[in-house]
C-alpha cells in the first residue's frame, strides 16, 4: 500500500529544517516503524514561514489566517469539503498549506440547520492544542461533540456529565460519582477480563480453523459489553433480557446523537438532507434506550444507592453510568481493540516476538499471575499501546470556548482568541507534529521505551496529557487509567496466548475494520 502523500516540496523542506533541533527528545528504534498508509491519511504538520524562537515571549503576534466564508453557503460548502470533497484530513492539511498556518479559521460539521454557528478557529499543532486542556481558559459547556450538542432526550432529559463545565456543581458530584464506580470494582477487572477474552479469543480460533478467517469487531464488540458489564456491576448482559443485543442498541443509540458529524459511505446526496441538515428524531431510538437503562439500573442497585447518598438522583446515576458505559468506554474500545490490532498487526514477528517474550517472562516471574505490577514490568508492551493511542487515538475531535481574550501560541506565531470563539483542536496532527516526534507518522512500539517516556506529556487521548490526571476540576477522562489498564491487559491477553497473527484491514465509520488470518499458538 502506498505511502502518504508528503507537502509540496517548498514546504516540505521548510518542514525539513525545522524538524532539526526543537523535538525535547529524539530516539532511534530498534524495530522496524510502521509509515502510516494512504487509507488513513495521516497528518502532516504545517508550520508557520516564520523563524522558530525558544523564547515564547519572541513569538510575533499574528491575525488568524482564513475566514468563513459567506452565511449558509460557506458552511456548507466546508461541509462537502469535509465528507465528501477532500475528507477530514485533507479538509485541515489543504487549509494549513494554503496559510502557511497550523492556526486558521474554518467552518466544521454540520452547520445549517443543525449547529447555529459552525464557526471555528482551528488548532493543530501540539502546542497550541493544550489550550483545549486549560479549562481557567476555555469553557468546555455542552461542546462534547463540538458545535452542536444532541438532544437530551436521547439521554433521559439529562445533561450528562461529558457536557458539563468543571464550574457547574454537579460536574464534580458526578466526576466523583464515576470515580467511586472505578475505585469499588477495581478487583475484578483483571480477572473478568481475563475470563472473557480467553473465552473471545477461543471463539476466534474456532470460526478461524473452520472458515479459514474471521472478523474481530463483532465477537470483540460483544467481549468488550460483557466485560464492562461484568467488571462494572458483576451482571453479564448476555445473562439478562438484552442478551447478545447491547453492542447493536448501543451502535443505534450513538448513531442518533453524531450523526451530524459522520459520514456513513453513502452518496452526499442521500446523507446531507437526512443526516447532516437535520436531526433524526430521538423517539426513533426510545424503546432501544429504554433497553439498556433498564439493565443498568436493575445491575447497578448498590451503586445508585451510593449516588443518593452523594446527592444525585437514582435516575440520573443510571443515565451517567449508561452512558459513561456505552458512549465513552465501549465506543472507545469499539474504536481502539481494532486500532492496537492494526498496528501491532502491521508491525510484524519482530515486534511479535519481542512482546511475547518481554509478556511471557514477566508473568512467569510473577507466578503465572498478571498483576499491575507485573504490567509495569513490561515497558515494551506499555510502549506499544501508548503508540497506538498517539498515532490515531480514539477521539480525534476536542473544543472549548474562549472565557476571555486569549493569546495563544504555535510554535511559530501567537494569535488573539477573542472572549465566545469556539477553539476547535484535530488530535491526530497535534499528535504527530513533526517538531515533537521523529517520523511523527510511523507507528514506532518502542517509542516511550526509556527516556522515550518524556514524551508521554503529548500523548493526548484522554483530552488531556498523559502524564496528568483525572480530577474533579478537569475534563480529563474518568477512566483513563482504567482504559490504559485493560489496553495493555488486551495486549497481554494476545501474546500469552500466540506468538504472532496476520490481518487484514478495512475501514469502517467508526475505526478500521479487522479480519484475522492466521494466530499462531505460543510456541515457548
Amino acid at each position: 500500500m502506498a505511502s502518504s502523500v508528503l507537502p509540496s516540496p517548498s514546504l516540505q523542506s521548510q518542514f525539513m529544517s525545522l524538524r532539526s533541533s526543537t523535538k525535547p527528545y529524539s530516539r532511534r528504534s530498534s524495530l522496524s516503524p510502521i509509515k502510516a498508509s494512504v487509507s488513513e491519511k495521516p497528518s502532516i504538520g504545517i508550520s508557520s514561514p516564520t523563524v522558530s524562537p525558544t523564547d515564547s515571549s519572541k513569538l510575533p503576534l499574528r491575525k488568524i489566517p482564513g475566514d468563513y466564508g459567506l452565511p449558509f453557503i460557506g458552511p456548507i460548502n466546508d461541509r462537502l469539503d469535509y465528507f465528501y470533497k477532500q475528507g477530514k484530513e485533507e479538509y485541515f492539511k489543504s487549509r494549513a498549506q494554503k496559510y502557511q498556518s497550523t492556526v486558521f479559521r474554518a467552518n466544521m460539521p454540520p452547520g445549517p440547520f443543525i449547529s447555529s454557528n459552525p464557526h471555528v478557529v482551528v488548532v493543530l499543532d501540539g502546542k497550541s492544542f493544550s489550550v483545549l486542556f486549560d479549562v481557567t481558559k476555555v469553557e468546555k459547556k455542552d461542546l462534547f461533540t463540538g458545535t452542536f450538542m444532541p438532544s437530551t432526550e436521547l439521554t433521559g432529559g439529562y445533561r450528562i456529565l461529558s457536557y458539563l463545565d468543571p464550574s457547574e456543581p454537579k460536574h464534580t458530584q458526578l466526576k466523583n460519582f464515576l470515580f467511586y464506580l472505578l475505585k469499588s470494582r477495581r478487583d475484578h477487572v483483571i480477572p473478568e477480563f481475563s475470563s472473557t477474552y480467553t473465552g473471545l479469543f477461543e471463539s476466534l480460533e474456532n470460526d478461524l480453523a473452520s472458515k479459514g478467517k474471521v472478523n474481530f469487531n463483532n465477537p470483540g464488540e460483544q467481549a468488550a459489553f460483557s466485560f464492562l458489564g461484568r467488571s462494572y456491576f458483576g451482571v453479564n448482559p448476555v445473562d439478562t433480557k438484552i442478551g447478545t443485543d447491547g453492542p447493536t442498541l448501543i451502535a443505534k443509540w450513538v448513531l442518533f446523537q453524531l450523526a451530524p458529524i459522520l459520514t456513513l459511505g453513502l452518496p452526499a446526496f442521500l446523507e446531507e438532507p437526512t443526516i447532516h441538515t437535520f436531526r433524526l428524531p430521538a423517539f426513533l431510538v426510545k424503546k432501544d434506550y429504554k433497553r439498556l437503562y433498564d439493565y443498568f439500573y436493575s445491575s447497578a442497585g448498590s451503586l445508585l444507592d451510593e449516588a443518593e447518598k452523594m446527592g444525585i438522583s437514582r435516575e440520573e446515576a443510571c443515565h451517567n453510568i449508561l452512558f459513561a458505559t456505552c458512549f465513552n468506554t465501549f465506543g472507545g474500545l469499539k474504536i481502539f481493540f481494532p486500532n492496537i490490532l492494526k498496528w501491532i498487526g502491521r508491525a510484524g514477528v519482530k515486534l511479535h516476538t519481542q512482546l511475547a517474550q518481554e509478556i511471557r517472562s514477566v508473568i512467569k516471574s510473577n507466578g503465572g499471575e498478571i498483576t499491575m505490577a507485573a504490567l509495569e514490568q513490561m515497558p515494551l508492551m506499555k510502549s506499544a499501546v501508548y503508540e497506538a493511542f498517539r498515532i490515531e487515538p480514539p477521539v480525534p475531535a476536542q473544543y472549548g470556548k474562549a472565557k476571555r481574550d486569549l493569546i495563544i501560541e504555535s510554535h511559530d506565531a501567537a494569535y488573539e482568541v477573542k472572549e465566545g470563539e469556539m477553539i476547535f483542536g484535530y488530535q491526530p496532527f497535534a499528535t504527530k507534529d513533526p517538531k515533537i516526534f521523529d517520523t511523527p507518522d510511523e507507528y514506532v512500539p518502542d517509542r516511550f521505551v526509556g527516556e522515550g517516556e518524556k514524551l508521554l506529556q503529548h500523548v493526548l487521548w484522554s483530552n488531556g496529557p498523559e502524564t496528568d490526571h483525572p480530577t474533579m476540576g478537569n475534563k480529563q477522562c474518568a477512566g483513563k487509567d482504567f482504559v490504559v489498564l485493560i489496553s495493555r491487559l488486551f495486549v497481554v491477553e494476545l501474546f500469552r496466548r500466540y506468538d504472532s497473527f496476520e490481518i487484514e484491514v478495512g475501514s469502517s465509520p467508526l475505526g478500521s475494520s479487522i479480519t484475522i488470518t492466521s494466530l499462531k499458538r505460543a510456541s515457548f
